[in-house]
């Protein structure tokens, strides 16, 4: 194994450890981390297009969408999509969005700020509802994974359901080194402030992703408009 390897997944190890006072970020990937919104759109689109649906503008998305997804499927096509139905357009989706996401790249300033609390002392991991075997190719190829203890991505078929029991086990894996009450999320979704609550973790929600800002600030939770304010607030939070 090679040293500066992170937890990838359930399998690997810690690269270092800190003590449990040391504050802790748990990233979300797609629309956080990862610019892909338009890779998003676009796959959306597509995959709803066989059912009938109109192409939706990048404001109309965030109007709509929310999780679980099977929900947000009704939004867009007007009823509740058969099983059968989800299966495809999700199947659909992943299909269009693996080869619009090769024009993405992270978010502006995103590998700074990793490195950046990293050096100030902080630990951080990656939690996504993107696919295991997909996110962790791309962490790798961007060259960041060596910032975070642990990177975990869905394992096994989308379900179309949130984050909150992901998150719970994501943090159980690393009771060692971090403490939930020294932990902020950073995510783009109200999910991601789902879920952090749901583990006892504190949120910030960035704009850049599936939400509008206005649809963000209605949560009760701390809103930023770019990842270095979204970084800032965190360092607040838990200072």
């Amino acid at each position: 194994m090679k040293p500066g390897c992170p937890i990838v997944g359930g399998g690997g190890y810690l690269p270092f450890v800190r003590t449990r006072s040391d504050a802790h970020l748990v990233w979300d990937w797609n629309g956080t981390l990862f610019h892909d919104m338009e890779a998003v759109l676009a796959a959306t689109n597509a995959s709803c297009a066989e059912l009938g649906v109109p192409p939706l503008s990048l404001e109309r998305y965030r109007e709509l969408y929310c999780m679980p997804l099977t929900v947000f499927y009704e939004r867009l096509i007007g009823r509740a999509p058969t099983e059968e139905e989800f299966r495809g357009i999700d199947a659909a989706f992943h299909r269009h969005y693996t080869e619009a996401r090769r024009r993405c790249g992270l978010a502006a300033g995103a590998a700074e700020l990793l490195s950046g609390w990293q050096t100030e002392g902080g630990t951080q991991s990656l939690l996504s509802m993107y696919g295991h075997d997909q996110l962790l190719p791309l962490v790798e190829e961007f060259g960041i994974a060596r910032h975070f203890l642990r990177i975990d991505g869905r394992v096994g078929p989308n379900d179309g359901g949130g984050k909150a029991a992901a998150m719970v086990r994501h943090l159980a894996e690393l009771a060692d080194a971090v403490d939930p009450a020294r932990t902020v999320v950073i995510g783009d979704a109200a999910d991601d402030a789902r879920a952090a609550a749901h583990a006892g973790a504190r949120a910030v929600l960035y704009t850049g992703g599936s939400h509008s800002h206005a649809a963000l600030s209605g949560l009760g939770f701390p809103v930023a408009d770019s990842l270095p304010e979204a970084v800032s607030i965190a360092r607040e939070l838990v200072g």
